[in-house]
């Protein structure tokens, strides 16, 4: 490990390589964790899930890209896919288990991630698979640091998709409903918002951007059935590091956590993996101190 140490300090360009692989992969985890704080904020879901529907919207993406359908039509058909499914698990699910104790959203959709695990698993198999979409790859530092367009154009879609987000939650009808019943949804019902449709529409929509957020990584990483729990993980310890409905945060959060994770992997592969859960456990840890230091006795 101290020989791999000693890399990063006698070749700069390694960090530059690192850096630009974790903003990429953070710009992922940006669009998988505002979905999940939009849904933990307005309807108190922690979806447990969210890194298969990820998984899943890679997948489609595959199946689609088999089939010769180009990219610019695989996005708006994986987004819609994904959220016309989104809101079939929430009228089959999550419906059910609304104002329900915390654990009971919480086996819900630990359930709903196996599920959709082995569901993946026997339509697609166990294999890892990857989309090459015949780009060009730029070198720089004497072929050191590359950046494959492919991941250029990830970031780009990325970067429009969160700025249209921003733009949907503050401008639209819908937007604003969602914004008001996390506010408060008694105080909403009262003003004539349909909670239900809200509800409905939001895991619907948080089922989208994780299609999306799919799409990406098929493109410029791997999938395979099971490696949901690392979008999963790495989504909680941002929303919980960065706070819920903190879009700001949310991305500097992600491109944190992105580009720790691309500095563990560089140790060992395995260590990649475990980054997010260690990230998270540390975020629920520091979090719980700052709970006790500022505690105080009532008098």
């Amino acid at each position: 490990m101290l020989d791999t140490l000693n890399i990063l300090f006698i070749a700069p360009a390694v960090n530059v390589q690192l850096i630009i692989e974790g903003l990429f992969i953070g710009a992922i985890f940006a669009l998988s964790a505002y979905g999940l704080a939009l849904v933990w904020g307005v309807m108190n879901i922690k979806n447990l899930a969210q890194g298969d529907f990820v998984i899943m919207g890679g997948y489609c993406t595959l199946f689609l890209k088999l089939n010769g359908v180009p990219l610019y039509l695989i996005v708006p058909i994986v987004a819609g896919g994904m959220f016309l499914y989104g809101w079939l698990i929430y009228v089959t699910v999550i419906r059910r288990v609304l104002g329900q104790d915390m654990f009971v959203s919480l086996l819900a959709t630990f359930g709903l991630s196996l599920l959709m695990q082995q569901s993946i698993n026997l339509v697609f198999g166990p294999e890892v698979q990857t989309i090459d979409m015949k780009l060009e790859v730029f070198d720089f530092f004497d072929g050191m640091v590359t950046v494959p367009m492919s991941k250029l154009l990830a970031f780009g879609l990325a970067g429009l998709i969160a700025i249209c987000v921003v733009v949907f939650m503050k401008k639209s009808r819908m937007g604003q409903a969602i914004r008001a019943t996390a506010q408060d949804a008694r105080a909403a019902r009262v003003l004539g918002i349909n909670i239900d449709r809200v509800y409905a529409f939001t895991f619907s929509f948080n089922s989208a951007l994780c299609g999306v957020a799919g799409v990406l990584v098929s493109i410029i990483f791997v999938i395979q059935p099971f490696y949901g729990i690392t979008y999963s993980m790495g989504s909680f310890a941002i929303v919980t590091a960065a706070g819920l409905g903190n879009l700001p945060g949310v991305i500097m959060a992600a491109f944190g956590i992105g580009v720790f994770t691309k500095y563990c992997g560089f140790f060992e592969s395995a260590y990649e993996y475990a980054a997010p859960v260690v990230v998270l456990l540390s975020v629920l840890m520091w979090r719980q101190h700052s709970m006790k230091k500022n505690r105080q006795a009532v008098k």
